[in-house]
């Protein structure tokens, strides 16, 4: 498998990784609020979920997802209703140092809970494994190198949107600061869910 055959694949990969998104917007809130170091455990999460999402409809499980239209409803209503939640935990935080503030970020089995009932995360991997499945031989490999490819992909993208988070952190000086940045990252991840509903 040659370099020229990959990088179509890696460019759609990035892309669909870094752009902003429910995940991106929780990584940003995660470094601000808990730092980078912290913020570990929900990034490896989101980013094996991802992985291992691809993984799947390489190999025919999103295929079998995206033809039952209930078990797709039922996924987007389990993923919105998480992500309010979600929302509201962040609206609701104050400083890091206030003694109201969360002490634990999102862990890692949250990260992959929340991939793995996000239908436009079944959407981009099965446009991938169907777009793509020409450069490899057989649904192992092609499995293999989509789940290695977005799982490592999604780490460097949260990786960043978190150190923008973190170096947010460092500007803000006041409660009310903190407040605003918490109440705009939860109307952003409100708006993913948005975009989630939408055709």
């Amino acid at each position: 498998m040659s370099l020229q055959n990959c990088l179509p694949l890696i460019v759609f990969v990035v892309v669909a990784t870094v752009t902003p998104g429910s995940a991106t917007t929780l990584a940003v809130a995660s470094g601000a609020n808990f730092g980078y170091r912290r913020s570990l455990p929900y990034m490896m999460g989101i980013a094996v979920g991802l992985g291992s999402m691809a993984a799947a409809a390489a190999t025919g499980l999103g295929g079998i997802m995206q033809a039952n239209p209930d078990l797709q409803s039922a996924l987007k209503l389990i993923g919105s209703l998480y992500l309010v939640w979600l929302a509201t935990r962040i609206a609701r935080s104050a400083s890091p140092h206030a003694a109201s503030a969360p002490r634990n970020p999102i862990g890692f089995a949250g990260g992959v809970w929340m991939l793995w009932h996000n239908p436009k995360g079944w959407a981009m991997t099965l446009a991938a494994a169907a777009s793509f499945a020409v450069i490899v031989h057989g649904p192992g490999r092609l499995a293999a190198l989509l789940g290695i490819s977005f799982a490592v992909a999604a780490m460097t993208s949260l990786s960043i949107w978190c150190m923008a988070g973190l170096a947010l952190a460092r500007l803000l000086r006041s409660e009310r600061q903190w407040r605003c940045l918490n109440g705009v990252l939860a109307a952003l991840l409100v708006a993913s869910i948005v975009a989630m509903w939408l055709p």
